[in-house]
């Protein structure tokens, strides 16, 4: 067994070994939390949470750090914006996201450090990089100089001489326009920090070196994060921990974006769309299924029609999984091993559209089974499906996802003895031979957003797709 990933330093699919055997460390950019996160920011997470489910089913024991900024320039201005502390609006974003996370039921990150819990770390890389050359202060700035750095650019594949890099606001004495801030100064009414360079703040490349090197230490296996991030956010990030002594992360990850007419979904073009709306729009489960299911490295375009795809086909798999449950009488445990074609699949840099080709295939299969009655086989299917589900996150009956069903359970008992009371007029048309009346009735119900199936135990009913 082994499993492989597209390194983007490397430009290639490569050979995953870990520099501790049996042991899998990933740092992966989090929020800055400025305002509430859409779906393209939880595809990000989501993508990972599938990458660290894979290597705990593989055996893997997995340390996940997932930082927040807590502190930049968009935070700062939305500060001055709404009149509110600058800590308040970050607090209330970073629950946001975590309630987001939550709800798509990704698994909560090992450790999840807020920049400014870092500040001494930050210092202290920031003196051994003057130390040794590769960053000074001007006008109680810190900026790291790119040119002493040999390997600046390689992970993003740019020649220095042909980077521009415009002076940010209040930058002042740079020794060349390229070097970026590691630390800002203090400027009237903004929030800062002591440090022997004077108050100030810090730079936003500068938390994640000093964050990872605190929780990870000096190597550690993957660094992910969006494609936007490769530059200049990650190459910043190589060049302060490099430079720094630390050999940094041995394989780098990136997911694709979540884009709507062909852009890039962000807040700055307003064209995002909240995960607290979408979760009142779409069940939770069926989100995860649309965010996570494609390729990582595949972009997403975002449309209604695309959602309710999703919908559907993951409507197949719920109406298989119930079917069985109840030709069972019972809940099904998982298998205690994905099928091969599967596991193949997820090895070959997380291909969760293949491993879902088989998940599909095995659904079809169980209910071949239940057609032709063959509850063995219809239950050694389920089990299989669970398994494979289960890894990706989207097992129904996951603890999870049965507690949000719990939820509904009232509801769903008001709707289930109306439509029982409609369904029994059906089966009366249906008994005195008035096929009129009994298809009218069953078109209705349809037209109200059920699917009815009429089988050896009577008519049964789901929601269908919206």
């Amino acid at each position: 067994m082994t499993i492989r990933l597209h390194d983007t330093s490397a430009r290639q699919i490569r050979d995953f070994t870990p520099l501790v055997p049996g042991c899998v460390s990933i740092y992966l950019c989090g929020a800055t939390v400025q305002a509430a996160p859409h779906i393209g920011h939880v595809r990000s997470y989501l993508n990972f949470d599938i990458m660290r489910r894979w290597f705990q089913y593989r055996g893997y024991d997995v340390t996940f750090i997932r930082n927040v900024t807590d502190i930049d320039d968009k935070i700062i201005a939305k500060s001055g914006e709404q009149n509110r502390p600058w800590w308040s609006i970050g607090y209330e974003n970073e629950r946001a996201f975590n309630e987001g996370y939550d709800a798509l039921a990704c698994l909560p990150p090992t450790y999840e450090p807020r920049a400014t819990g870092h500040i001494p770390e930050m210092v202290e890389m920031m003196r051994g990089l003057i130390e040794r050359g590769h960053a000074y202060e001007a006008d109680g700035n810190v900026y790291f100089d790119v040119r002493s750095f040999e390997g600046y650019l390689q992970l993003s594949n740019q020649e220095l001489d042909n980077l521009l890099q415009p002076e940010g606001e209040g930058e002042t004495g740079k020794r060349d326009q390229r070097d970026f801030a590691m630390w800002k100064a203090a400027k009237p009414g903004e929030p800062s920090w002591e440090t022997p360079w004077g108050r100030g703040r810090p730079g936003w490349h500068l938390e994640c070196s000093a964050m990872a090197h605190k929780y990870l230490g000096e190597a550690f296996d993957i660094h992910g994060g969006g494609i936007d991030l490769i530059f200049p956010h990650h190459e910043n990030e190589i060049a302060q921990a490099k430079a720094f002594g630390d050999e940094f992360a041995k394989y780098w990850v990136h997911n694709a974006w979540v884009t709507m007419s062909g852009e890039k979904m962000s807040k700055s073009l307003g064209n995002s769309v909240l995960v607290s709306e979408m979760v009142k729009r779409w069940r939770p489960i069926v989100l995860r299924y649309y965010l996570g299911t494609p390729h990582y490295r595949s972009m997403i375009e975002y449309s209604e029609e695309a959602l309710r795809e999703a919908e559907s086909a993951f409507a197949r798999i719920e109406g298989f999984i119930q079917r069985v449950v109840e030709k069972a009488g019972g809940p099904v445990d998982a298998a205690p091993e994905v099928p091969p074609a599967f596991a193949e699949a997820m090895d070959d840099d997380l291909g969760v559209p293949q491993a879902l080709a088989i998940v599909h295939t095995a659904v079809r299969q169980g209910n071949s089974a239940l057609a032709a009655d063959d509850k063995e086989a219809a239950v050694a299917r389920l089990a299989e499906v669970r398994a494979m589900l289960g890894v990706l996150g989207l097992d129904p009956l996951d603890e999870h996802w049965a507690a949000e069903a719990d939820r509904d359970d009232d509801l769903h008992g008001v709707v289930d003895t109306l439509v029982r009371l409609v369904l029994q007029q059906r089966e009366a048309a249906r008994a005195r031979k008035d096929w009129a009346t009994a298809d009218a009735i069953r078109d209705q119900l349809q037209q109200s957003g059920l699917v009815i199936e009429d089988g050896p135990d009577g008519p049964r009913w789901t929601l269908g797709p919206r």
